[in-house]
């Protein structure tokens, strides 16, 4: 079995999976094998989460990488990976008598522009900014993002259970099928926010502003809302929920 094989195994997948495929596959057992849905005194079980976790983790980057490339029709080996173009630089080149030669001036470098960085575990993420970021597919689950800043950025396919995002701006954001499962979402701003596919089971909407947000196609409902408390919300169509 190669490497590429044995990625598709972990994610309990079939070889060729399309890369829908291979990100739900990845939510899933995360939700199977995450530390918090696990007893904490039972450490051997924790260990094991921790060790399924970053095996799923390998295995979704790598196989969305094999996906990436193929689909721009690069050349892929599951045995061995080089950068696509790799040169020594001319400061280590020497001439066949072994004299070095004279090393050329090295242009500036252009100093890069800074770019919102995702989340990192363990942190106090409450009132940062994040506004147009890319953090699809990330998993903030547990963290405190309370008043930050997400308006407009890309959380689709994000795992986020029992992420704190309490008066948090997320204005525009694409929670496209995201996991929100026991969210705090108290007070938060999710007008026009696309909630397609999101799963906001046991999520604490109270006060929650979600006018324009997108929750349906035509009567039909498509976002997950069992056990939500909605106390207080302004639903979409700008009506209070009681």
């Amino acid at each position: 079995m190669n490497d590429l094989e044995r990625y598709y195994r972990v994610l309990e997948l079939e070889p060729g999976a399309t890369l829908d495929e291979v990100n739900q596959a990845y939510k899933d057992l995360v939700f199977v094998w995450h530390p918090d849905r696990l007893p904490k005194d039972n450490i051997r079980l924790q260990q094991k989460a921790q060790e399924k976790l970053k095996a799923i983790n390998e295995a979704r980057d790598k196989l969305r990488s094999f996906n990436g490339n193929s689909a721009n029709g690069k050349h892929h080996s599951t045995s061995h990976t080089h950068s696509p173009a790799y040169t020594h630089s001319p400061s280590y080149t020497h001439s066949p008598s072994h004299t070095q030669s004279p090393q050329p001036k090295r242009s500036p470098q252009p100093t890069p522009q800074p770019t919102p960085q995702p989340p990192k575990p363990g942190t106090d993420l409450s009132g940062k900014d994040f506004s147009r970021a890319n953090l699809s597919n990330k998993d903030l689950s547990g963290r405190n993002l309370s008043y930050a800043n997400l308006s407009g950025a890309d959380l689709s396919d994000t795992f986020m259970h029992k992420v704190i995002l309490r008066g948090a701006n997320l204005s525009e954001a694409n929670l496209f099928r995201a996991n929100l499962l026991l969210a705090d979402l108290r007070e938060a701003n999710l007008r026009n926010t696309n909630l397609i596919g999101a799963d906001l089971s046991g999520a604490d909407l109270r006060g929650a502003d979600l006018t324009g947000a997108r929750i349906r196609s035509g009567d039909r409902l498509l976002v997950k809302l069992i056990g939500a408390n909605l106390a207080g919300a302004i639903m979409p169509d700008g009506n209070t929920y009681s």
